[in-house]
């Protein structure tokens, strides 16, 4: 009877092994993931998916960096077999795209603060900052060679700034293009071959314009939002001037038509797209997508809206002719 007794314990042991075993396999099985497409930089990637993780430790998070332009064509070619939930922190051109394509399903997150401004008319896609282009000037050499502070675009093509701007190459760089494409449709061509001619050097860096102006180099550079305040924060003669209308980009997220984690893709844009998501966001971002957050002050910016249809190949050629 004691061999049976000692048998039969150990019989329950094993189950009761088996059963711990079975469950910690459900328990792995279970755990959610979430598979991200984005063109974040590195370290607002980290901030962001670190700050997520700690709300949601039971979603483990794969991010996929690339470029925009990699990006929108990885989820166009994965239509058929999604192989992201979320596409994240792209500009809205390519999130038009994709909604367009029908690669992105319509989702309202759940008590987001987002103002009307960055949310797609139909649903497909919320903004979550904003980029605006602006003036970085440098106050010291304005004043060395006696010219005037700019307030404006159409300050720009006074005479008086010859050799005294410098800009992104808008063949080269998307905040050159971003720029000079918006000029052209504020003010048309004139204006365009008039900024021409005061202006000193094309970059092939967008924030390089930022750059040269802190380092004294030039006196205006127009850039993107973060990277003069970069020069600001660094350098007390660099101020920002912000046009009447400001050129911009909205960056934000969507959710994959046939997303393989749609569940916990939804429970990324409630965070991201609520307080928690705007709060980790601030520090990174110039213009944020809900008010109070971010480091412009949105009660000064008037987005600029192209009135007319813009064919980027068509622009770029046309620029590559006349200027470059």
């Amino acid at each position: 009877m004691f061999k049976i007794s000692l048998l039969s314990g150990r019989g329950l042991a094993t189950r009761a092994a088996i059963a711990i075993i079975g469950a910690s396999f459900a328990l792995s099985a279970s755990a959610g993931e979430l598979v991200l497409y984005t063109a974040s930089n590195p370290k607002i990637e980290k901030d962001i998916v670190d700050a997520f993780k700690s709300a949601h430790p039971e979603i483990d998070v794969k991010a996929i960096n690339m470029s925009t332009g990699p990006i929108t064509e990885k989820t166009l070619a994965e239509m058929a077999n999604p192989q992201a939930d979320v596409i994240w922190m792209v500009n809205n051109f390519a999130l038009d795209k994709l909604k367009e394509a029908g690669a992105l399903q319509p989702y309202t997150p759940k008590d987001n603060i987002i103002l009307s401004a960055f949310v797609d008319p139909d649903g497909f896609w919320m903004g979550h900052n904003g980029t605006i282009m602006a003036m970085a000037v440098n106050k010291k050499l304005l004043a060395e060679k006696e010219l005037p502070m700019p307030s404006d675009w159409s300050d720009l093509i006074n005479p008086v700034y010859k050799g005294q701007i410098t800009v992104a190459s808008p063949i080269k760089s998307g905040t050159g293009y971003t720029i000079m494409s918006a000029m052209w449709d504020m003010f048309g061509d004139n204006y365009i071959e008039n900024l021409n001619e005061n202006v000193f050097q094309y970059n092939d860096s967008g924030s390089a314009a930022a750059r040269q102006v802190g380092g004294g180099e030039n006196a205006i550079g127009l850039t993107y939002d973060t990277a003069i305040l970069q020069q600001v924060d660094a350098n007390p003669d660099v101020e920002m001037a912000i046009g009447r209308m400001s050129p911009n980009i909205i960056e934000g997220a969507g959710l994959i038509e046939g997303a393989p984690h749609e569940a916990e893709g939804k429970i990324f844009l409630d965070w991201l797209m609520g307080k928690s998501g705007m709060e980790a966001f601030a520090p990174h971002v110039g213009v944020g997508a809900a008010a109070g957050y971010g480091k412009v002050d949105l009660s000064k910016v008037a987005f600029w809206h192209l009135r007319r249809p813009m064919n980027q190949d068509e622009f770029k050629a046309d620029w590559s002719r006349k200027y470059e």
